[in-house]
């Protein structure tokens, strides 16, 4: 892994910010007892910076892996974090105000503030995706690193697009006239009763959890590789120091968690709770874990060699000698 040093400065500085900004929420959770949507006012600001923590520094150690466009992956990534500074000035600025910062057309001004995030989340998801094309292009020496970052990014860009599919007119809005026009919920109103901590629907389909899946692809599997490969010093697993095993490993993980990301999509936009599936959701997960563990058991299989059988060896010592 190479040091922290390299890594891009501009986004860990943003990831820096981000946490101060967490301990900042996290204080107005304590002593702020405003509500908006159903949630604690702080509660938004604090998940966003919680997760650009995450996000940003995922960035900027895999940037600092880059072998060619290096100069253009500095500039896609300072784009990231410049685009969500100002994506987090407008969220904790609307808490501030005391007014929603998603979906709001309630004034020219709150709906100017949510055009402009609007355009920061567009520029974010380009530049993330011009990182993912380099990561693709890069030449790194161990295969396995290599496809956890590329399918953890490409995951992550699904999972933020689902954020254009929340800003769709709801059942009852309509562009122009409804003070509120998107949602993060399928089926019911946002604000309803929720899971504890992420806030997640529990009536209703709820699109912030593919969103939360998809974008955390960025860290779980570079995250798994690094686990395999720590693995892989002892000897009891000692059959992952074999680089094609972990990289099949990778692989196998990588379309398990793609699955799992497609599951809950369809199950969000079918208005199902996600602690509430029903028998389909329940088939279709039983099946992606089936085929998980079968695809486990084949990766963990040594590779084969190539032996020469030992009749040949004897006849070719006859024939030297």
């Amino acid at each position: 892994m190479s040091s922290w040093r390299s890594w891009h400065r501009p986004l860990v500085l943003f990831s820096a910010s981000m946490a101060l900004l967490a301990v900042v929420s996290g204080v107005g959770l304590v002593v702020d007892d405003r509500v908006l949507v159903g949630a604690p006012i702080w509660f938004k600001p604090f998940k966003f910076s919680v997760s650009f923590v995450a996000y940003g520094l995922s960035l900027a150690w895999m940037l600092s892996l880059l072998d060619r466009g290096r100069r253009a992956g500095w500039w896609a990534g300072t784009v990231v974090a410049a685009a969500s500074v100002v994506e987090m000035a407008i969220i904790t600025g609307q808490v501030v105000r005391g007014k929603r910062s998603h979906f709001n057309h309630a004034t020219p001004f709150d709906e100017a503030l949510f055009n402009a995030m609007a355009v920061t989340v567009v520029v974010l998801w380009l530049a993330t995706l011009a990182i993912a094309v380099l990561l693709l292009r890069a030449r790194i020496a161990d295969r396995a690193s290599a496809w956890a970052m590329r399918c953890g990014t490409a995951l992550a860009l699904a999972g933020a697009a689902i954020g254009f599919l929340m800003t769709q007119p709801a059942p009852g809005q309509t562009r122009g006239s409804s003070s509120v026009v998107g949602a993060h919920s399928v089926g019911v109103p946002d604000g309803g009763p929720s899971m504890p901590l992420t806030g997640w629907s529990t009536t209703g389909g709820d699109l912030r959890v593919p969103h939360f899946v998809g974008m955390h692809a960025l860290q779980l599997l570079p995250l798994l590789l690094m686990v395999l490969t720590a693995l892989a010093s002892r000897p009891r697993f000692a059959r992952l120091a074999d680089g094609r095993v972990r990289l099949r490993l990778v692989l196998v993980a990588s379309t398990a968690y793609a699955a799992a990301f497609a599951l809950v999509t369809w199950q969000a936009l079918r208005a199902q709770p996600l602690i509430h599936p029903d028998g389909v959701t329940l088939t279709a997960a039983a099946l992606i874990l089936a085929a998980t563990a079968a695809g486990t058991c084949a990766a963990l299989r040594r590779s084969p060699t190539t032996t020469v059988p030992s009749q040949e060896v004897d006849e070719t010592k006859e024939l030297a000698a």
